[in-house]
């Protein structure tokens, strides 16, 4: 008995350092059907979904790939140091796997869409320039806000909706910064964390920092119109407006979406070509190929017009 106990101690020890080390084989997921649709769970990760069916991100994505995306991260220079962790990640997708975050499609489409994301994510959170160390874009997530804002980013239009709270700032931050206390209201409604009253939150905890990155990536900016998660796995057709318009599916379409005419429709111009080098940096580290990215026309919006054009005034007449 004494020999059987000790066997059972040895194997579940060694079960335990599988799951800490990721090398732990796919969970088998329970199933139902409900409706005649095959709804699957996972456990924590991923919970009674038809997404929970397919491979979940830790199938696919461990913690030494994204150390390897964020290598620089924690460098003494890096303006974040210690705060963007693969646990935070996980936890915040854990969110969105059923919703079809990196869990749409085959494993290819996963990962790319997960590149697709994090570049992203890279490019907007990086401190690197042509002559880092590690190279330019190897600094992504070296930022958690704003450094310098120039304002609070409060605007009033919104005071009977999102009222702005006494003292807040609504400067940018998060993986992918969210600015203004409209932003913040409506997606800290979304997640059930008052963010209106409470920004600083995004910058206080690494798991709020990714939701609210990846629920601007699964939403679109108005309810007629595709998320950038839409656009880039295939569950947008486009409309002849959107063909006259050079709008086609891919990831420039999710450029087009979440940066307009910042970045859109001005040929190709070095802020989007840096969204795009991320993008295509990760797929190399994450095994699959810049090959994968596309041809120009689905990786650039340079000659998209934008879903959401700025607004500008017309000129008074004198």
């Amino acid at each position: 008995m004494a020999l059987n106990h000790s066997l059972l101690v040895i194997l579940a020890l060694i079960v335990m350092a599988s799951f800490v080390s990721g090398d732990e084989p796919p969970i088998k997921p329970k199933v139902k059907v409900v409706k005649g649709k095959r709804l699957c769970d996972r456990g924590w990760e991923c919970s009674w979904s038809t997404y929970c069916c397919n491979l979940t991100i830790t199938d696919y994505f461990e913690t030494y790939q994204f150390e390897n995306l964020f290598a620089k991260r924690n460098s003494p220079v890096a303006h974040a140091v210690g705060f963007w962790d693969f646990h935070s990640f996980i936890l915040a997708a854990a969110q969105f796997e059923p919703l079809g975050f990196g869990t749409t499609g085959d494993k290819k489409m996963q990962m790319k869409e997960l590149a697709a994301f994090l570049g992203h994510v890279g490019s907007k959170t990086s401190c690197g320039d042509g002559v880092v160390t590690g190279g330019p874009l190897a600094w992504g997530l070296c930022f958690n806000k704003e450094m310098s804002p120039s304002q609070d980013y409060c605007d009033d239009y919104f005071k009977l909706t999102y009222p702005c709270a006494p003292g807040a700032q609504y400067y940018g931050r998060g993986a992918l910064p969210i600015y203004w206390n409209y932003n913040y209201g409506k997606i800290g409604d979304a997640l059930k964390i008052d963010l209106l009253n409470h920004p600083e939150y995004v910058e206080q905890n690494a798991t709020i920092g990714f939701q609210t990155a990846m629920w601007m990536w699964m939403n679109p900016v108005k309810k007629s119109q595709p998320s950038p998660h839409d656009v880039f796995v295939g569950n947008w057709k486009p409309t002849k407006n959107d063909t006259l318009s050079k709008r086609v599916p891919g990831f420039g379409a999710t450029m087009n979406i979440l940066y307009g005419d910042s970045i859109c429709g001005k040929g190709d111009i070095d802020p989007m070509n840096n969204i795009i080098s991320h993008y295509q940096y990760y797929l190399d580290l994450m095994g699959l190929g810049r090959d994968e990215s596309g041809t120009h026309d689905t990786l650039s919006c340079a000659e998209q017009v934008p879903f959401n054009p700025t607004f500008v005034p017309p000129a008074s007449s004198s």
